[in-house]
Order: structure tokens, then sequence, then C-alpha cells
């Protein structure tokens, strides 16, 4: 491969800005080629950051959002730039010059349009007339793109162009590569203390003495708030309207603070809230697919800080999660080191049989990758199968790649696509400008063409026709179970011991009957009934096809008389108003309403965990007869104390089956042998005589989702709604911290910070707070759900005023270190070993042998001046992508985890925030090595960054005589630069305040 020479003395910029569809010139929102490019980095290896005086020149004022503007991209809707003559047009003469130096730019190619005249100039693959190219997954192929764009000899070089050309030899090495995502991706509950971050380091800036506005977005930025209606109100025709004004009266000051961080952040974005869950506005709007900024042509890609980001991989956008500490240092202009991630080629063929539907899929492939273990690699999809599935499903299936553990699970841009785009709104124009830029540049592909085979680090291959309907639990996604085996695995799940698939019944008690009285009427819960049945989560609802077929359910049930019991709580929430408008224009709403299922918002609601209280008759019932309740949701996470405190047993399934279970009212049935219910007619009614055939769910599809539904659903988003519009917020770009708010806090990560890195540390005589076992979920370490009336957090709350009733959720309070750090290793469920097996928020204080609070035993090793650390199993940080589950942990005092192996991005945020992540060698554990938990731990490292090297081995110690040898987690160079300055936010700060 032919590289072109350019001098590695200083940094190079591209022309780019931020702007989809819309010709304007858009300074504010600079694209991840000019934004990232504007803020030099010394080479990564140096371990520092140098930035360009350009930087300077980017400070702007422009609308956050555009009420009442017609209907626009969401880009074009921020290309209202206030910015005069006499300082662009040396702006862009200085782009043009810098342009002209860029390293690659022998290989800047004009794309042509078909009428004539150009789409835009674009760096291209082919021109490098390097063979290794064409066998590289497209999903590499983005990387390579990116890092050849980016190209500046600082933040991206030569070298790491190389290495990802020569993927095929270097992914097996660990090899570290720097990606630059075009956008950040946010929901609001990660979103708040984003931005409550972004607030504490401008003050952080000010007392190093250096300028506020330093700390600015430097890519575009996105927040969507969806993760704050919970389901208080069901079952009425006004649950919308009225969970809806719960929601503001709860969030108030939550959602004035995400206001004014829109106002005074250059670069953000914020959608509010009623408007549709993150990652369906995302796949239906906010995604690009291919940018054209100001005549340069790339692909779109994204960071998000929740875990389902993998969602738009289904779009051919590469995208995954990372923790909010990452996405706050990526927003700052800092590179993202990775490692060059190994490929899993999943061929896909044949079709799905009739009555199998995209979550039978999805539920499927998450088992399969489980079990071949995809952990820190992309999975990629291809083979004729995929001409079968429509873009909907392949959603689906990318939605749950953090279920399966990939980074991302890759769908290439096809037809398919390209038929969503054009049924989404977007534009003949702009799709035609996506096609022949991706064909250009070997990224699309065209299975009406000769296929070229393509090196995969493994491979997979699913025949769809072996797929059966499904559903996973009681406790983890991957726990499949399939539909005709569900009854037996349910009693076997009763006799189990205490575990993932156990509850331990006594024989006498399997068949116990609690009976009690729903507002007067008769009622009786056994094992296995159902208490919540919910069709939410954006993994389902934005799949038409089994929305549709979950009112075409309800419609047959209807027909033939059965109804939901009223003691269950059912629920709609829609991923998007494009739901409800094809719900309505089929006429399946009024069928889903009469079994109980009125939309009740706009968001994640229960499969988050705001699923709202049980009726009091029916949680009594629960506690006093130790039921053990079910929820049905069509959800993509069924952690224990996740869903809902008194449901033990909650299992994820498609949106036809969550109505065909609540029809039954337990989970307990052999859908192929017992009836559902008793006909109007008086005779057995059982699952085959509802559900509906594929063609009936494809003539409804086909006839009920318009793309004008999509246009006019987005075009109202751009307006608000009143309540969000009447939200006054100050202008001031210091933020005024409240020291009374139980909601926005000034975290203490930059308390008496000097300007010179602390430098790595070791731990000494170390107590273990907790010791886990496998599976310990951010769920565990960080909930997201209710706050517990006998909880630290619920005491905080109540010495300053806060009635039970106005908790709200952990999730909503992340803007307050305060209730966050009392709610770390808050949930009902934990287990751990120190406590030998009992469940619950608790630890045993060593010293003294006191069982305590997490809380409380941890705020008393730290005022004595003890370290403390956790023992934990395998898949340490699975679930949601969480910073507090490392905030959380860091502020309690805690130095370092020692597991059997750690999730991928609760990895990442621990290292983030400062804490030493230690990997047990293979074959051993703290069971296998005679660790109690009540030793004293030290952990041997050097005390010179410089000493310290990636995946090194290190020795732990204890005070009764035991050594071992552990891994430090710290993955590339950048991590152990993060580790010498106390963490990433620390790092960047100190940089930016260099400049």
């Amino acid at each position: 491969m032919h590289i072109p020479s350019s001098s590695a003395s200083r940094a190079r910029f591209t022309t780019s800005s931020l702007s989809k569809f819309s010709p304007s010139f858009s300074l504010c929102r600079t694209t991840s080629s000019l934004s990232q490019s504007c803020v030099s980095f010394v080479n990564q290896r140096h371990r520092s950051l140098r930035f360009s005086s350009a930087l300077s020149s980017l400070r702007c004022s422009s609308p956050r959002w555009s009420h009442g503007a017609e209907w626009r991209s969401p880009v074009s809707l921020r290309a209202h730039a206030r910015i005069t003559a006499p300082f662009l047009e040396p702006f862009e003469r200085k782009m043009s010059s810098i342009a002209s130096e860029h390293a690659f730019k022998e290989i800047l190619t004009s794309l042509p349009k078909p009428g004539g005249g150009e789409f835009g100039k674009f760096y291209s693959l082919p021109a490098l007339n390097d063979p290794r190219i064409d066998r590289l997954p497209y999903s590499i192929r983005i990387l390579l793109e990116s890092a050849i764009r980016n190209c500046d000899n600082f933040q991206v070089t030569k070298e790491d162009v190389e290495k990802i050309i020569d993927w095929e030899n270097n992914s097996p090495k660990l090899v570290e590569i720097p990606f630059k995502p075009a956008r950040v991706l946010l929901q609001d509950l990660t979103g708040v203390p984003a931005v409550v971050d972004l607030a504490c380091m401008r003050d952080a800036m000010k007392n190093l003495g250096s300028d506020p506005q330093k700390i600015n977005p430097m890519v575009p930025v996105d927040l969507v708030i969806d993760h704050s209606v919970q389901v208080d109100v069901a079952r009425s025709e006004n649950a919308v309207q009225l969970n809806m004004e719960l929601e503001f009266q709860r969030n108030k000051e939550r959602f004035a603070f995400l206001k004014w961080g829109s106002s005074v952040f250059h670069n953000m974005l914020v959608v509010p809230p009623g408007s549709g869950i993150v990652h369906q506005v995302n796949l239906e709007y906010l995604g690009r697919v291919v940018f054209n900024t100001d005549g340069i042509l790339y692909p779109d890609s994204v960071v998000g800080t929740d875990s389902h980001t993998t969602m738009i991989d289904g779009l051919g956008v590469a995208g995954w999660g990372v923790g909010g500490i990452e996405a706050e240092a990526a927003m700052l202009g800092q590179p993202m080191s990775m490692v060059l991630p190994g490929v899993v080629g999943f061929k896909l063929t044949g079709k799905l049989c009739d009555g199998v539907t995209a979550t039978d899929l999805v539920l499927t492939v998450t088992q399969m990758l489980r079990k071949h273990g995809v952990v820190g690699k992309f999975v990629e999809f291809y083979g004729e199968g995929m001409g079968k599935l429509s873009l909907a499903d392949r959603a689906t299936i990318a939605n749950m790649s953090p279920e399966y553990g990939a980074t991302m699970g890759f769908f290439p841009v096809d037809h398919v696509t390209l038929q969503y785009l054009k049924l989404t709104g977007r534009s003949d124009e702009t799709v035609s400008m996506i096609e022949a830029y991706l064909r250009a540049n070997k990224m699309f592909v065209d299975y009406n063409e000769p296929q070229q085979d393509k090196a995969y680090s493994s491979y997979l291959q699913l025949d769809l026709a072996e797929v059966e309907p499904c559903i996973s639990g009681p406790k983890r996604p991957h726990d499949r179970v399939t539909l005709k085996n569900m009854k037996a695995d349910w009693h076997a799940c009763l006799d189990n011991q205490v575990g993932f698939k156990g509850f331990a019944v006594p024989k006498q008690e399997k068949e116990k009957v609690a009976k009690f009285s729903f507002h007067g009427q008769p009622a009786e819960l056994k094992h296995g009934s159902v208490v919540i049945a919910a069709i939410t989560s954006c993994t389902n609802t934005s799949n038409p096809s089994v929305m549709l077929g979950a009112g075409l359910v309800a419609k047959k049930a209807c027909d033939l008389g059965l109804e939901v019991k009223p003691w269950i709580k059912t629920s709609l929430a829609p991923g998007s108003g494009v739901v409800t408008k094809y719900l309505l224009q089929s006429g399946l709403q009024k069928y889903l309403n009469q079994q109980g299922f009125q939309i009740v918002g706009y968001g994640c609601t229960t499969c988050i965990g705001n699923s709202g209280d049980l009726d009091e008759s029916v949680a009594k019932a629960i506690t006093e007869n130790d039921i053990i309740a079910s929820a049905v949701l069509s959800g993509n996470r069924n952690f224990e104390g996740r869903i809902h405190p008194l449901t033990r047993a909650n299992y994820l399934a498609s949106p036809p089956l969550v109505v065909a279970y609540a029809l039954a009212g337990t989970v307990d049935i052999d859908f192929d042998k017992e009836p559902i219910g008793t006909g109007k007619d008086g005779k057995s009614v059982y699952f085959r005589d509802i559900w509906p055939s594929n063609e009936e769910i494809a003539e409804v599809v086909q006839s009920s989702v318009l793309p004008d539904m999509f246009k006019g659903t987005y075009e109202a988003i751009t307006k608000g709604n009143p309540t969000w519009n009447q939200l006054s917020v100050p202008t001031s770009t210091l933020y005024s911290w409240d020291p009374n708010s139980t909601y926005i806090h000034e975290p203490p990560y930059f308390k008496d910070m000097s300007m010179e890195p602390p430098g790595p540390f070791g731990v000494k005589d170390a107590y273990c707070l907790l010791n886990f076992g496998d599976s310990i979920t951010t769920d565990h370490i960080s909930p997201a759900g209710n706050i517990n009336k006998d909880s630290p957090a619920a005491k905080y709350l109540l010495e300053r005023g806060v009635d039970r009733k106005d908790f709200n959720s952990y999730g909503s309070r992340r803007g307050n270190d305060e209730v966050m750090t009392r709610g770390t290793f808050a949930n009902i469920r934990l287990v751990n070993k120190l406590l030998n097996g009992e469940a619950g928020p608790k630890t045993v204080h060593i010293p003294t042998g006191e069982k305590l609070d997490v809380f409380d035993a941890a705020m008393r090793y730290k005022s004595a001046g003890y370290d403390t650390i956790v023992l934990a199993g395998a898949e340490y940080g699975s679930g949601s992508s969480r910073d507090w589950a490392a905030k959380g942990p860091k502020i309690l005092g805690v130095k370092a985890v020692i597991a059997k192996s750690f999730e991928r991005i609760h990895r990442s945020n621990l290292v983030g925030m400062g804490i030493i992540p230690l990997c047990f060698k293979a074959g051993e554990d703290a069971d296998t090595l005679g660790l109690t938990g009540k030793e004293r731990y030290t952990i041997d490292l050097p005390n010179k960054v410089s000493e310290i090297r990636p995946g090194q081995d290190i020795t732990v110690t204890t005070d009764t005589g035991k050594s071992f040898t552990c891994t430090a987690r710290f993955d590339t160079e950048v991590e152990l630069a993060y580790f010498d300055h106390g963490g990433i936010l620390q790092y960047v700060l100190r940089n930016l305040s260099k400049q």
C-alpha cells in the first residue's frame, strides 16, 4: 500500500462540519473530522495531549432546538449558527489550506451525481489499491475510513491506518487503535450525570486558572429524554397524559437542568420527553448512515451512553455503548482508544417459519453467541437469509448485542436498508447519495451480485427455519426456553436450588394458592401468576410486525370473548409516535385497549424498572404468601430486582406473547396442550386460536405503516411540547449549584485537584467490602429503579424533607452523588458471600463483625483510613452501561475489583474512575484460592506509570499468607494514562487547561 507522505510535525485538519441533508453551513455542529481535529493531541504513546490554537476560534451560539420549524433533518435544525462573514471567510481559507495537507489527500475522490455534478468528495478505500481491504469485514472498513479521514499523525497516525488494513493479522494480537465516532448519543438517566460532570469540569477549569469555556462538546451530542416516565397509571385512556404530568412534576428540576445544558454547551441537542425511546428515535430520525458535510462524505458512526446504542447497527451505522465517563471524554475531543476487535461472521440462511417472530430469533441468536463467546468482538451478519429479514428485524437483533456480549451486531447496508430509509422519510436524493457513496467505497452489499468472501475471526451459521417460538428467563436474557418446554422448565425452576434457574420452593408449597379481594372482586395468585405484562422496550417497539402482531392477538382474543384479569398490570409504551399512528391506522389499538394495554407513555418504562407500584392488594398477597410472581415483558433485560421488587420471575417475550401470557394469567402453562381460557361460547380457547399467521401480519404491516407517519411524527417532535417549552432556565455559563437540591449536586471528583497527576497507586491491607459470585450486573451495583424505604438513600431524602411518594427512582437522581453513593450496592436481590448467601444490600464490617448497609460499612472503613476492594466471579458488571456502577464504588472508597471476568463497558468505566480492575488467572477464583473475603489484601503496583504495561501480571497478597497472581486489565497505554491521572476526566481537564 502506498501511503502519501506528510509532515508529522503539526496537526492536520479536514474540511467538514456536521450537516445531514441541509446545505446550510453549521459551524457549531462540527463533524468528527473537523471538530475532533480542531484539537490536536500528542501521539497517544506519549500519554499526553496538545491542543491546537484553532480551537479557541470555535466558539459560537446557535439554537439548540428549533420549535415550530418546518420538518428538517436533526442536523439542519442546528444549522442556524450566527457567524459573521468577516470570520467565515478566513476560516474557510484556513480549512481549505489544511485540507490540502491531509496525509491521504491523494485518495480524496469526487463522487459524481447521476444527472451531473457531484455529491461531494470522499476518501476512497479502493484508491489505496490494497488487496487486503477487499477481505476486510464491512464493520472494520468503517474503522479504516475513519482513521484515514482523521489521520493527522497526532491523534491518528499512518501506523494506525496500517494496523487496521492489516486487520487479518493484527486482530488476534490485541493491537490498540484510536477511533473517532461521528457523534455521541445520550439518554436522560446517563445524560444528566454527563451534563453534571461537564458543568463541574467548567468549575474545575476555572479553579485551575483556565478558561471554563474550554469545556464544550466538540462532537455532536444528541440527548433523548426517555428514561423518566413511570407506569404510575395503567389501564386508562388518560394514562399517557397523567403519567407525563407526573413525570414533569417529579423531574422538573432535572429537565430544566438538561435544557440549561443544551443552551450553554455548544453542539448539544435535547429531544424533549414524550418523544419516544432514544434508540427508536435514533433509528427513525437521528441516524444519517452517510454524512455529507460541506462536500465531504463519510459513514455515520456513534457511541452512546446506553448499552443498546447497538440498535443502530441494524441500519448499517457503526454504533455501540460506552460508559458515560468515556462518552464525556469523546465529547471533549478525546479519541477513543480501543483494541482492534475480532469479527465473528454470522451467516443466516433460509427464512423464519410461520408463527415465529423476530423476538424468537434474537433470543436464539443471543443464546448462540453467548455460548460461542463474543465479548469485545464485533459480530457481522451476512448470507442469503439477510434478504428475508426486514430492517426492523435486523435492528431487533442488533439491539441485544449487550445481551450476547458483543461490542456490535452489525448489518451492512443493502437494498433493505435503502427501502427503510425511504419509508422513514429520508429524501430520495439523500438515499441516492447514501447508495452511491457506499457502493463507491465498497461498503454496500448487493446480494444480486457475486459475493467475495470476507475474512472473519470465526464463523457461525443459523438456518432461520430452525428458530422456534421461545421466551427467556426467569433471571437472565440468555436463558432461552422454547415455548413447548416452558411448563416443564418452570416446574424445574421451582424445584432447583436458588440460582439463575432456581427458586427452591418446598414441594408442599408448590401448589399454594393466595386468595384475596381485588377491589371487591375475588382474585387469586399462585407461583408463576403473571402480575405485570408490559409491551415495552426499544428492542421490540420499533418493529411493526411484532407490535401489530400483538394487536392481532388482542383482536382475536376479544372476538372469542377472552379478557385479561384486572389485577394484572398491563401496559403499552411505544418507542415513538409512529407506533401509535399505525396501531390506530390498523384499527388494532382498540382491541389492545380492551385487554388493558392502553398506551402509558413514550419511553422505556417497565424494561428499566419504571413499572410503577402494583395494586396494594396484589402486593400484599405476594408478600404475605411468599408467592413467586411473574412479569412478562417485551424487553431486553430481566435481571433480579430490575423489573419490580415483587416479581422474582421475569420473562422476556415478543409483544404478541406478552398479550398471550397476560390472557393466560400464568407462565405455568403448556400452550400446545392447555387452554388459555374459556370463550364466550363456553368452549376452551387455545393458543393456536389467537395466534396470527405471518401472512396476516404482513398484510396489516403493508397497509398500516406509511412514510407520512414518520414525517409527521418528527415534525411534531421539533415543536416540543407546551410543558417543556415553558421551562425557564438561567443563561449563566457556569451552573449555580443549589446545596439543598436532591436531584442536582456538585460531585466531588475534582475536589483539591492540582495540575500534577497523582500517579499510580497500589493497595495496602485493604478490607473486602463485598464478596460476590458470578453475573453481578450493573443493576446489582447501581440500581435504577425504586428507592427502598429502609435504604440509606431513603434516609438521606427523608432527612431533607422529601416525602416517600416523591422519592422517584435511583435513575432519576443520578445527578446527585449523595443519593447515588448511598444507592451503590443497594439492590435488594444482592447476594454477598460475606453474609453466607443471604440476599440484601448488606455486608459485614470485618473489624467488628457487624452487619451493616453497604454504604455505612464503606463510610466506616473510609473514616478509619482503610482501603477496600471487591471480590467477584465471572461477568462482573454485565447489563446496562451505567457509569454510576463505577462512580459509586469510587466514592465509597473501593480501590480495586478482583474478578474472574468483566463486562466490556464496565471494565472501561472502572478504569475511567481510577479503580484497578484485576482478573484472576484462568481456572482460579476466590473459592479455588480459598479466599473468604475476611482477609486483608495488598496489591503490589509500581509507583511509576512507565513501569506498568497493559495486561501486566500483578501479585496480590493477604494477611493470612496467601499470594496469587492477577492480570491488570488496563488494556491500552491510554488507559494507563487515565490511571496515572486518577481518571479519564482528570486527564482531559489537565490537558485542556494547558492549552
